[in-house]
């Protein structure tokens, strides 16, 4: 029964509960009424009674008007008139049944109303500021939700991007097969399709596991191993502690992916990738090395793949979670994600 009292109503009976309790503590002790006679538990429920009245039939009478819409000025302006009006509500009252027809007591009318005003003005400077908190807790609370609802159309559009990307690239490099070697382009075939089933099956997460993503890679690079044959050498040192942490699906792919294009594609003897997976503190720092270097503007740091992937990471990670990408020496290229611990 009591959970169908919404917040409002338990507010109205704690606050004028407290307010009679309130009186009466300062009537037995303050000034040592040490018995108060039934005409002043009257009287004084009879303020209450109608205190409660007036600011209730005033509350009513402002939502219909929706005044939470209003300007801040405008919601002065109706502080000032709902403390006037429901303080002279609650006293006509009060003075009518209290002092007129009951004769409970004989304070002035002057004190009655100042009494009155002031409790009003309480009631409703309460009101006021738990509708301001209210409305700013809503305002955070459908902010964060309007940044989640973007935030997951941002990665589902980067989604749909890497995909057609990447499917379009290996497609590239099984046509180069198709005269040269049908057998071998056949094995091809096979390793896309392992690659693409496992790219749907995490189309829908924001993360996967470094595993999963290392299975990918790891299809991904022996269709190009058909290709480069011995001209690619791939090297691996992963912490098994990482293979179960969080990152963005296909991001390690799109990055061997670039080595393999910008780097080992365009040297004749070909060249080595190295990628490594390590803890350093609270993050996981992800290194892939490649022979090669980066040359053209175009190149450095601002390709398609090298986009999404700093798009993805800020979107996951915010500012927590970063990407570089550089010439490590001479003849190496070094990429190196850095994200934290989920």
């Amino acid at each position: 029964m009591f959970k169908q009292i919404n917040k409002y109503w338990w507010c109205q009976l704690l606050g004028w509960s407290a307010y009679f309790l309130i009186n009466v503590f300062f009537a037995l002790s303050v000034y040592r009424k040490t018995s108060p006679d039934a005409a002043y538990y009257l009287n004084l429920v009879i303020f209450v009674l109608f205190g409660f009245i007036a600011t209730h039939l005033f509350r009513r009478l402002i939502h219909r008007f929706a005044w939470v819409n209003y300007n801040f000025e405008n919601q002065i302006l109706l502080f000032i008139g709902l403390m006037t009006g429901s303080g002279l509500v609650s006293y006509i009252g009060y003075y009518f049944f209290g002092i007129y027809l009951l004769h409970l007591s004989d304070t002035p009318i002057q004190v009655g109303i100042v009494g009155s005003f002031l409790i009003t003005t309480i009631w409703w400077f309460l009101y006021f500021i738990w509708h301001y908190i209210e409305r700013n807790r809503r305002s955070q609370v459908d902010q964060l939700k309007l940044e989640a609802t973007v935030k997951e159309l941002e990665l589902k559009t980067i989604k749909a991007q890497l995909n057609p990307h990447f499917i379009f690239n290996a497609l590239n490099s099984i046509r180069a097969l198709v005269d040269e070697n049908p057998q071998r382009a056949r094995t091809a075939i096979t390793e896309l399709s392992n690659i693409l089933r496992s790219s749907m099956q995490t189309e829908k997460a924001e993360t996967v596991s470094l595993e999963n993503e290392l299975n990918i890679v790891k299809d991904y690079l022996a269709l190009e191993h058909i290709r480069f044959e011995e001209r690619l050498n791939v090297r691996y040192e992963i912490d098994p502690d990482t293979l179960e942490l969080q990152v963005p699906p296909m991001m390690l792919q799109t990055l061997v992916e670039n080595a393999i294009k910008h780097g080992i594609s365009r040297i004749i003897r070909g060249g080595s990738v190295y990628i490594n997976s390590s803890l350093k503190g609270m993050q996981h720092v992800i290194t892939i090395e490649n022979t090669g270097q980066i040359i053209e503007n175009n190149m450095n740091g601002h390709g398609f793949g090298l986009q999404s992937t700093r798009q993805r990471l800020s979107l996951l990670f915010g500012s927590r979670a970063s990407f570089d990408i550089r010439n490590k020496d001479e003849q190496t290229v070094e990429a190196t994600v850095v994200m934290p611990l989920l």
